[in-house]
């Protein structure tokens, strides 16, 4: 990475989103104006293939939207065709079940509407100007010209498990979005609380891969869906390992889905968290941070504190150098991002206006801002 190269960390906020901009050694900072301001910023990131920023928006007057920019955040363009609902689901009912079996009310005649855009995905190198969107309620919307319009995937909305998948706290989302790099046919998503379902065939079919995670906050159990993921990642080098931050534990599958393994029973101190992380250049090394538990959503033993493996699970680490002891914070799913310098950056945005960062693979940390609206989502362009 040249020296030259300036880092950009995009961080949305519930009034707005910001870009802070320093060069390679990360010490200095700048920070733009407030952008979209009053606005509840879920997303941003920039598409690495053009330089295009992407952003999802929504406004408790005006609705959900995505918008886009072409010089590196400075101005702004509402798509012309945000991703919307355009028909009712065939299972019956929004997220319902199929008709037969629908005992809720009359069918549906009209399109649910597209509460939130969780997370805009661009796609990958050999398919150029696509996009991906995950919205609630969950379902997956496709772009083929660069964020300009969506379409709806149907064959995810139409699922015939739809109508069984039951909200998280916030809401009924499909939040991960994640491609295999060397099968354009295969890629992955989660929804809280449904589980992590994948496609083989470009999105024409979806089946879940939730083997071995556990469910226990109704029974415990291990269905076949109708976990909460909170967030789901593989590193571009390894397309068949995947790692997942769960409502119940952090796990690893070693096969594309097919199985899970549980790598933080007895080696962590709380099953419950938002965000994992994967370092850029060791795909062993992962982060998490955990949260005290379901019931109280604040930091483990009132200390602010990342979680490292670097065998991917098999032994962990927890660092707390710089990070506040005596606070109360929570980290969401899309509120912790790495860059890809060596050594590589680590940031993570609290609920309570703090954007933490470490300039050394997660061994110390530093706080890069302070006094932000309630932190959403972070992620990071080099370039």
């Amino acid at each position: 990475m040249s020296s030259q190269s300036k880092v950009r960390v995009l961080v949305g906020t519930r009034k707005g989103g910001f870009i802070f901009t320093s060069d390679a050694n990360r010490k200095q900072w700048a920070v733009s104006d407030v952008l979209f301001k009053g606005w509840n910023m879920m997303h941003m990131v920039m598409d690495p293939r053009d330089g295009r920023f992407h952003a999802s928006l929504t406004h408790f007057v005006f609705g959900s939207t995505t918008h886009y920019s072409d010089d590196m955040g400075a101005t702004w363009k509402q798509a012309p065709e945000p991703p919307k609902f355009t028909r009712p689901s065939k299972s019956g009912r929004p997220g319902g079940t199929p008709e037969e079996s629908y005992s809720g009310g009359p069918i549906p005649t009209t399109p649910e509407v597209v509460l939130k855009v969780w997370n805009i995905e661009p796609g990958r190198p050999e398919e150029p100007n696509v996009l991906y969107a995950g919205v609630q309620s969950a379902t997956l919307f496709k772009s083929t010209d660069r964020g300009e319009s969506w379409v709806l995937n149907e064959a995810l909305y139409d699922h015939p498990q739809r109508g069984m998948w039951n909200p998280g706290a916030g809401g009924l989302c499909l939040h991960s979005i994640v491609l295999d790099p060397r099968d354009p046919n295969r890629m992955y998503v989660a929804i809280s609380a449904a589980g992590v379902y994948r496609t083989e065939d470009g999105g024409q079919s979806w089946i879940p891969r939730n083997k071995n995670v556990l469910t226990d906050f109704e029974a415990k159990s291990y269905p076949e869906f109708g976990q909460c993921v909170h967030k789901l990642a593989l590193h571009p080098s390894r397309p068949d390992v995947l790692f997942q931050q769960n409502h119940c534990g952090v796990y690893r599958s070693d096969d594309c889905g097919d199985d899970w393994i549980d790598i933080g029973l007895d080696k962590l101190p709380s099953r419950f968290g938002f965000p994992i992380v994967i370092h850029p250049h060791d795909p062993q090394t992962i982060y998490v941070m955990l949260e005290e538990s379901d019931q109280f959503r604040m930091s483990v033993g009132s200390q602010v504190a990342v979680w490292r493996s670097r065998d991917g699970g098999g032994n962990w680490q927890r660092i707390t150098t710089g990070l506040p002891a005596n606070a109360h914070v929570v980290v969401l799913r899309e509120a912790m991002a790495s860059d890809n310098l060596e050594p590589a950056g680590l940031y993570a945005g609290t609920d309570t206006g703090q954007l933490f960062y470490s300039r050394d693979d997660g061994d110390t940390w530093e706080v890069l801002a302070d006094f932000l609206p309630p932190i959403q989502s972070i992620e990071v362009a080099v370039a």
